[in-house]
């Protein structure tokens, strides 16, 4: 049943959701630096997961939303989702928070260039210079041979950025047949099954703290999810989706007050780059009453 329009409601269910999904990543980095290695953080994510989405569907009596004849497309877009997860707790784990959540922002311009190259869809001098604007501000930031930001977190950085727009094109398909707690549950369950084979080899003893972090990002990330997939039902996501710039001040937030870290001169100069041309492409895309651009790294997670 289509819901009606509450913008209010919709930009408070988004905010509240990135906040969680910045705390997602904050707890990601402190569970790397505890010692516990990525791939058992990815697996945890998502097997905490299960039991709180059916948990959810069960008392709201929607189990019945889980059918589903598109499994091998749920497959195909959890392989990609799982790359993208790789890239954005690499990304957190190795960068600080503030670089590592603007790098991931880039996720629009990636939609433009994939919207161009791959869907053949016409894109304008605006699009292609928000494009030229964003990943100036990248060069900016990783400054290529000066060794401020670690290449293989600004590689991971980017390539979240990429993941996730592959995976906004992958999940506005399956929008077209699929509930989004089928999206976000066979999401967890196929992330599951792709990580458990690698828990053998990187499972280690954890301390109680280190299953509480463990724990806490099964929570958090979830509820994330679901209030960001919450928000779409109540307002248009060219509108809702410009609240995800928030990630940005909840990263600088986390950064100093857990590491003491504050951006370099050349992030300062070279976020408002991003963001701007992260903006100009809604912008666009919103006159153009076309398709909005996929959401920012957060989604994928």
């Amino acid at each position: 049943m289509p819901h009606a329009d509450r913008p209010l409601l919709a930009l408070s269910l988004r905010l509240a959701g990135i906040a969680l999904i910045a705390t997602l990543y904050m707890l990601v980095k402190v569970a790397g630096e505890s010692g516990i290695a990525l791939p058992e953080i990815m697996f945890w994510r998502q097997a905490l997961s299960l039991p709180l989405i059916l948990g959810w569907l069960a008392l709201t009596g929607q189990l019945g939303k889980l059918r589903t004849g598109r499994l091998a497309t749920h497959g195909l877009r959890s392989t990609i989702g799982m790359l993208g997860m790789l890239c954005n707790f690499g990304a957190a784990v190795l960068l600080p928070l503030a670089e590592a959540t603007t790098l991931g922002f880039t996720t629009p311009l990636f939609a433009v260039i994939l919207a161009a190259l791959v869907m053949r869809e016409p894109v304008g001098p605006w699009r292609w210079s928000a494009v030229i604007l964003g990943f100036a501000g990248v060069l900016v930031i990783a400054r290529p041979g000066h060794g401020y930001v670690a290449p293989l977190g600004a590689v991971a950085g980017l390539g979240a950025g990429l993941m996730v727009a592959i995976v906004a094109f992958q999940i506005r398909d399956l929008g077209r047949t699929e509930p989004p707690a089928a999206i976000v549950f066979y999401f967890a369950l196929f992330g599951t099954a792709i990580m458990l084979p690698l828990l053998p080899f990187f499972m280690t003893h954890h301390t109680i703290g280190q299953w509480l972090i463990l724990a806490a990002m099964g929570t958090v990330g979830t509820l994330g999810q679901l209030l960001i997939t919450a928000a779409l039902r109540y307002g248009a996501v060219a509108s809702v989706i410009v609240m995800d710039y928030t990630a940005l001040i909840w990263a600088l937030l986390f950064g100093w007050l857990l590491w003491g870290q504050l951006p370099t001169l050349a992030t300062w100069f070279g976020m408002p780059l991003i963001v701007a041309a992260g903006l100009v492409v809604m912008w666009r895309e919103r006159r153009l009453a076309k398709a909005p651009s996929p959401p920012a790294a957060v989604e994928v997670d």
